[in-house]
């Protein structure tokens, strides 16, 4: 039964409620162009598990693979679809694109829609690979989700966005008021920092990697990366010093520990530090939307921006599969950098010197609050260029 409805961008917060499936598909196409103008990964990987593939990094982690290096995917993410003449998800509608694009051009990509933190889609996913793909070179994890129920023992974990120690007060920015004001945040507890870090930490991953380990579903040499971000002293204390820094800490902890038990495969995982991008996730985050805008504006006239696509598209070409056959270059701390440009610093003192000017009154004009805006919508598929925003759009479209 066809659902046709004109879908207009509404926004509540930091969550936009309504996505564009054309829009979806225009923006995902327009990743998939950028990476089709680089030079092929001559090296890349074959076949590609990515936990986490329908918006942001892991999104473009997918495009990348797929059609950077003709690498046949498996994704895998929790996403509604159009029910009752609502619009799908946009991760939905990102996926549905991804897989005809492929499909177009003779390359495998499938998706599994369910909660990856369970046992249910893990084994899921499991009898897909031995069925359709058998062995993965490599396995992206790119999970940002605000609670996870264990697959253990039931218990249900919900992160929270606090400083750790001592309370917080700095600048932030309503999004959705356009007004910048001070914040006082109260220090997380030992209970929310565990949970947090349950959530948001390397446990999950770890499963993953172990789940494909036991059913032989890791080939030899195989990589697997997740994504991490430190940013500026101006966020370390909401971030990198709070709750999602120590999550992200044990993450770190958790790459070597599975480095380890990759060696007798002579694989290797990866922490990825990557740039601050807009995403649904990046938007919740207090202060970090404020230095976005300031952010967006400094590394554009340096002319260093970069988006998801972008970023990812630099990680596999100069890092994970470079076109020399040399192995990744880390950090003292082991990690990988794609957000080198970003803390560059020229643009960090460029980003300190607008900060303590900016004003609800001056925000537009001391920042790329403009561009912030239309980088969150198009998101959610709206303002792309070539898209009918007015016209009737079919609503529901399956997964293949």
């Amino acid at each position: 039964m066809s659902t046709l409805a004109v879908v207009k961008p509404k926004v509540r917060g930091f969550v936009c409620v309504t996505s564009h499936p054309a829009g979806c598909t225009a923006h995902v196409r327009e990743q998939i162009n950028y990476v089709k103008k680089q030079p092929p990964l001559a090296n890349g990987p074959k076949k590609v598990l990515i936990i986490g593939a329908s918006t942001g990094y892991g999104l473009s982690s997918r495009i990348v693979a797929a059609f950077g290096a003709k690498a046949a995917t498996l994704g895998v993410f929790f996403e509604r679809p159009s029910d009752k003449g609502r619009p799908a998800s946009a991760g939905w509608y990102n996926s549905v694109a991804v897989e005809q694009a492929a499909k177009a051009e003779g390359i495998y990509a499938k998706s599994i829609n369910g909660d990856a933190f369970s046992e249910e889609i893990k084994l899921q996913t499991i009898a897909r690979l031995k069925e359709d793909l058998g062995q993965v070179d490599l396995v992206i994890y790119s999970l940002a989700s605000p609670r996870r129920t264990d697959p253990r023992s039931g218990e249900v974990y919900k992160s929270v966005l606090k400083p750790a120690g001592a309370p917080f007060t700095g600048r932030t920015l309503d999004t959705d008021k356009k007004e910048v004001f001070d914040i006082s945040i109260e220090p997380a507890t030992p209970e929310e920092i565990r949970q947090t870090t349950k959530t948001m930490g390397g446990e999950d991953w770890e499963m993953w990697i172990d789940a494909l380990r036991n059913h032989n579903l890791l080939a030899p040499g195989a990589l697997t990366v997740a994504y991490s971000y430190i940013g500026p002293e101006a966020t370390y204390p909401i971030y990198r010093n709070g709750t999602i820094g120590i999550a992200k800490e044990d993450l770190e902890k958790t790459a070597s520990r599975l480095t380890a038990r990759l060696a007798e495969l002579k694989g290797k995982a990866w922490v990825s530090v990557n740039k601050a991008v807009v995403t649904q996730a990046s938007s919740a985050i207090p202060v970090v939307p404020l230095y976005l805008c300031i952010l967006l504006k400094v590394m554009a006239e340096k002319k260093v921006d970069e988006g998801c696509i972008e970023q990812i598209q630099r990680l596999f070409a100069t890092q994970l599969y470079r076109s020399d056959g040399k192995p990744a270059v880390p950090d003292t701390a082991g990690r990988l950098r794609v957000d080198d440009w970003e803390m560059r610093a020229d643009v960090q003192e460029a980003v300190k010197k607008i900060w303590p000017q900016v004003t609800t009154v001056n925000l537009e004009t001391l920042t790329a609050f403009p561009r912030y805006q239309a980088e969150f919508l198009k998101l959610f598929g709206f303002g792309l260029p070539g898209v009918n925003y007015d016209a009737e759009v079919e609503l529901e479209v399956p997964l293949g």
